[in-house]
């Protein structure tokens, strides 16, 4: 059972070869089996999940159907959860446990969805290699000696072991669709305001974005039903009809306009990877796509942006975590000065601190319309580049990472070199884009990605692309060896 993707286990379900309680009890066996290799999971919550998968069963006998009624998943560790520590990876709030449901767990407990527990991840989602989680980090299944990608490594990680066929994720400057590619796995970022954030700890409030983490584009499309939809508790949240994206995966690829920025394939990328992308749009255009060469002029400046802008939202964010009211308190301060100092001193990691200090100098006076002000400037820039893009073509396809998974520690004495990674990612994000990772192909063993961007609202442009690209391709449906 663990090898059934969504679709798979909702047409089980539906034909009762299988209730959801016999596929929970089997799944929780194998994570209790496994994932002390991968260290996926933070929280488990077998009472919770035997419970929903119970009154899944219960509604399904009574005629409900639908394709979540049982399905089970996780969620990332940054989702509030009733009663369940949520511990955004860090020690900061390792005795955290929500008052309150996010609204993307509450929509997916209300379709029916099973959650096995929360997933690890790079603290308070700052990160693109899920090792400065407190728990340890996440090892990717590909191979035990390399990182699954990050911040939402666990989630990945979890789904490519094959622990649980989908899970949610968040993604601020590409961390659904990074992990995506390092495990071979189909992610999307759905356009800013599509999912709730409320109840989503924040890291950058302007950038980040839930969405789906699974095997294939299907499956991505059955999650990210349950997710979406405007939310009154989130002001970013947008009213926005939300189509029937399981409907348009089959949709011809006849005259698709597919753009390819020339400025993609410089010298920071691997041959290797840049043909497994030509061979990609090969594919693609034998569907019917046509290919254009565009110009995204303002991309080499994305990064310094985006590592202002987002250390700067993240020091207001995480402000609020100071030892006082709730989360870590460091152990007889002298005075509150001395609380404040310490509290944060211990319970924030290297790489939360550096951030946090960046951030506060770029806001800091003398030096905010140097660097804060003008990086939004650039963000503008960046968004008109695509504005003018999608006049010419329908989607943007490249690479999703430069180079593929690295080694556990190889960049860790040198975050920018990790940041440097993100450089096909984060533009997304700048400009509030929807956009997905699908699997391509393998380097040295390990899986490489092809990223596709669309208009605002256009996911269901994406998950039909990627549906009819996995249906004449098997690069997805890969397993990893001892998973």
């Amino acid at each position: 059972m663990h090898h059934m993707t969504l679709a798979e286990i909702a047409r089980g379900l539906a034909d009762k070869k299988f209730s959801s309680v016999e596929l929970t009890q089997t799944l929780l066996a194998r994570i209790a089996q496994l994932d002390p290799q991968i260290n996926s999971f933070i929280s488990l919550t077998q009472d919770l999940a035997l419970s929903q998968a119970k009154a899944a069963d219960e509604r399904r006998a009574n005629g409900e159907s639908g394709a979540l009624l049982g399905a089970p998943i996780a969620h990332k560790d940054l989702f509030c959860t009733q009663g369940i520590r949520t511990s955004c990876g860090s020690k900061m709030l390792d005795n955290f446990k929500a008052p309150y449901d996010a609204t993307v767990v509450a929509k997916l407990a209300a379709a029916g969805a099973v959650t096995l527990g929360k997933t690890n991840m790079d603290e308070f989602a700052m990160g693109s290699a899920n090792e400065s989680s407190w728990y340890g980090a996440v090892k990717n299944p590909w191979n035990l000696e390399h990182v699954p990608g990050g911040s939402s490594g666990g989630s990945a990680a979890a789904v490519a072991a094959r622990l649980l066929p989908a899970a949610t994720a968040t993604d601020t400057g590409g961390s659904i669709r990074q992990p995506a590619a390092f495990t071979n796995l189909t992610g999307l970022k759905p356009t800013y305001g599509r999912v709730s954030r409320w109840g989503m700890i924040a890291y950058a409030s302007s950038l980040d974005q839930g969405g789906p983490l699974a095997r294939t584009a299907e499956d991505c499309a059955i999650l990210l039903q349950g997710m979406a939809g405007f939310d009154p508790n989130d002001s970013t949240s947008i009213d926005e009809p939300v189509p029937d994206y399981s409907a348009g995966l089959n949709g011809s690829l006849q005259g698709l306009r597919i753009g390819v920025p020339k400025e993609y394939f410089s010298a920071g990328l691997d041959p290797r990877i840049a043909e497994l992308i030509h061979n990609s749009i090969k594919e693609l255009e034998k569907l019917g796509a046509v290919i254009k060469e565009i110009s995204l002029p303002n991309m080499q400046h994305a990064i310094p942006a985006y590592y202002v802008i987002a250390p700067a939202e993240a020091s207001s964010n995480l402000s609020r975590f100071d030892g006082v009211r709730f989360g870590y308190r460091c152990e007889n301060p002298e005075n509150l000065e001395d609380l404040y100092k310490r509290s944060r001193g211990e319970g924030f990691g290297s790489e939360v601190q550096r951030r946090i200090m960046v951030g506060a100098y770029a806001l800091s006076a003398g030096y905010y319309d140097a660097y804060y002000l003008k990086a939004q400037k650039i963000r503008r820039l960046v968004k008109n580049d695509f504005m003018t893009a999608f006049n010419e073509v329908d989607i943007i396809l490249g690479p999703t990472t430069p180079n593929p998974a690295w080694k556990l520690g190889a960049k860790s004495s040198d975050p920018v070199a990790a940041y440097l990674e993100d450089v096909y990612t984060i533009t997304a994000n700048l400009a509030g884009l929807p956009g997905l990772s699908m699997p391509a192909g393998f380097v040295d063993g390990l899986p490489v990605g092809v990223q596709l961007l669309a208009p605002y609202f256009q996911e269901g442009r994406l998950l039909n692309v990627a549906h009819q690209y996995q249906l004449n391709t098997d690069w997805h449906t890969r397993t990893p060896t001892g998973f």
